[in-house]
């Protein structure tokens, strides 16, 4: 069986479930999936990037730091990363794939590291949406993984829903 780390930052869609689900054919394949939740130290990062793609209403609502979908389900003792990862699991699973999953409180890439040892995964996908700076200064996740893990490291670009 083959064995994927999938680095995700917010919930899958159809779309990407079945583009890593057929990435190696019909060869089995086991995900674990770590869900990085969106947080403040790259708020700035992230209203740059909207403006750079054209996406005023996005960088609007990163500048004032609010999310309808946060504030949708602050009742809820379930977090937004939480029901994500969730989800996501539920639709790997039924499109017949392996996967289990955490949250990434800290540390990303250290986290990512030692998965990659303990399960003995043979690559790391980064499924997130486009970064433009991050991705010029090779801060990226993706560009960060490459120096880290000793696995190939492959970068797709997420789909919206």
């Amino acid at each position: 069986m083959f064995t994927s780390v999938l680095m995700i930052e917010k919930p899958l869609v159809p779309t990407d479930v079945e583009l890593v689900t057929t990435l190696h054919g019909d060869e089995p394949v086991s995900f674990v999936v770590l869900m990085q939740p969106r947080g403040d130290q790259d708020r700035l990062l992230r209203a740059l990037d909207d403006v750079a793609l054209g996406e005023l209403d996005d960088a609007v609502r990163e500048a004032t730091g609010r999310d309808d979908e946060e504030e949708d389900s602050s009742d809820s003792p379930v977090s937004p990363a939480e029901r994500a990862l969730e989800h996501s699991l539920g639709a790997l699973r039924a499109a017949g794939a392996e996967a289990v999953g955490q949250i990434v409180q800290d540390h990303p890439l250290d986290l990512l590291t030692s998965v990659v040892e303990e399960t003995g995964a043979d690559e790391v996908i980064v499924l997130t949406a486009p970064h433009l700076v991050e991705e010029f200064f090779h801060r990226d996740w993706a560009s960060r993984a490459r120096h880290k893990v000793g696995v190939p490291v492959l970068k797709l670009f997420a789909h919206g829903e």
